[in-house]
């Protein structure tokens, strides 16, 4: 194993070594935050598999993502291999969610938990646990995580927890971190520059990836407050064009549907890689002092569309008579858009830093919206006010569902040899 510490950081090796080590192994828990592709959850994974075979024989340990096929994806698949190669036998039973770790004679048992919601809790009740290993901790519920740690009665169990920062008032940061010696846990802050598998090529790559709060948060690491103006990466100058491209190789279009609110609809057109917004549909009914039936609209989303070979349109999934008047025209298929709001901030944020999504000049509503769409600076934890969205929305439903929607299951990984 010496060999292969030794390909790790300063900050890693700590990660890896600190039960071992007379002056970090009285704490019960470790704490690793800070940035994106900073060797973390690898450095971390090691270390708890690790500290369980030197510790223990014959305990169950559990092992937490947000559900089990992200614990899967991003932690046990690179674990297992960095595993094997240190010579641990490693059994996986992936039917029932667990793998058998041998060495040296003795073997552990690992369960895979999800901690997606509040029901989740009831999963890993009755167990006894020798430990637990909560990747990415801030996507959990508090229920969850607390019936897990209520599991590890077993003597000199210890917790493992790492994430990315979130919003400062999240329940983690006020009751783990910040209370860190209270709880008797070891805390470590993370950068990209601690792992050194990344090059300078690729941490520039992932520094242009981000903007705005998400950028504090993934790239520099920071426990920040999402306030102000949603969207600050968005430029006139270089978001809206006066001239669109000739020829699109794809058309979508997005629906926030709305009877008192105003409903916006937007049509999407694919060039080189790039989409355009090409135009938009907006109606306030307050404004107009008019509301308008589900026919009206569908009648304005084919007018939207006009001759062009609309491939979706992609709707709220809540919207449920509008989805059912589109379907029962025949014409267009309709998509329930991806809604999580927060990812689909992200996304919008990501699609704008990295010059992917234009607006024509003529979509004068999402452009004056983009000057309104504020955080909530009254919400304990990251939220958007809800006025002058409508437009806003309906482009969060086109870049979640079209832009990302296939590439959540993307995993890739660096890992040392």
């Amino acid at each position: 194993m010496t060999m292969l510490f030794n390909s790790f950081s300063r900050k890693q090796r700590l990660a890896l070594q600190w039960w071992a080590l007379p002056e970090y192994r009285q704490y019960d828990a470790i704490i690793c935050d800070g940035a994106v592709r900073s060797g973390k959850t690898l450095s971390m994974s090691l270390s708890f598999v690790c500290w369980a075979m030197a510790s223990f024989r014959n305990t169950a340990f559990a092992i937490c993502g947000k559900t089990i096929t992200s614990a899967e994806r991003n932690l046990l698949r690179p674990l297992i291999l960095v595993l094997q190669d240190a010579g641990f036998c490693v059994r996986q039973y992936q039917s029932k969610h667990y793998l058998e770790i041998s060495t040296a004679g003795q073997t552990n048992r690992f369960y895979l938990f999800g901690g997606k919601d509040e029901g989740s809790a009831a999963m890993i009740q009755g167990m006894t646990l020798g430990g637990v290993l909560f990747d990415e901790v801030v996507l959990m519920p508090r229920s969850f995580v607390e019936q897990a740690i209520a599991r590890c009665s077993v003597q000199n169990a210890k917790l493992w927890f790492n994430c990315n920062p979130e919003n400062p008032y999240h329940w983690f940061y006020q009751e783990w971190i910040l209370k860190k010696e209270q709880k008797n846990a070891f805390y470590l802050h993370f950068t990209m520059d601690d792992n050194p598998s990344l090059s300078e090529t690729v941490k520039a790559r992932y520094r242009r990836m981000y903007a705005g709060v998400f950028y504090d948060r993934f790239v520099l690491g920071k426990w920040t407050v999402s306030e102000g103006i949603v969207y600050p990466m968005f430029q006139t100058s270089r978001h809206v064009v006066a001239q669109i491209p000739e020829n699109f190789s794809r058309y979508v279009i997005s629906c926030d549907y709305g009877t008192v609110n105003p409903t916006s609809m937007g049509l999407w057109g694919e060039s080189g890689g790039k989409w355009y917004r090409i135009r938009e549909y907006y109606y306030d009914s307050r404004r107009e002092g008019i509301q308008k039936t589900d026919e009206e609209h569908y009648t304005a989303l084919e007018l939207l569309a006009g001759s062009l070979p609309v491939e979706s349109v992609i709707v709220d999934p809540s919207a449920a008579s509008f989805i059912a008047c589109i379907r029962s025209h025949k014409k267009f298929k309709v998509l329930k858009a991806q809604n999580d709001v927060i990812s689909g901030i992200r996304h919008v944020s990501d699609a704008l830093a990295q010059n992917r999504i234009f607006f024509h000049c003529s979509c004068r509503d999402l452009i004056r919206e983009f000057s309104q769409y504020c955080w909530d600076s009254g919400s304990v934890k990251d939220a958007p006010k809800k006025e002058f969205d409508h437009a806003m929305d309906d482009m969060r439903y086109f870049v979640s569902t079209v832009l990302f929607g296939r590439k959540d299951a993307f995993f890739a990984a660096s890992l040392p040899r």
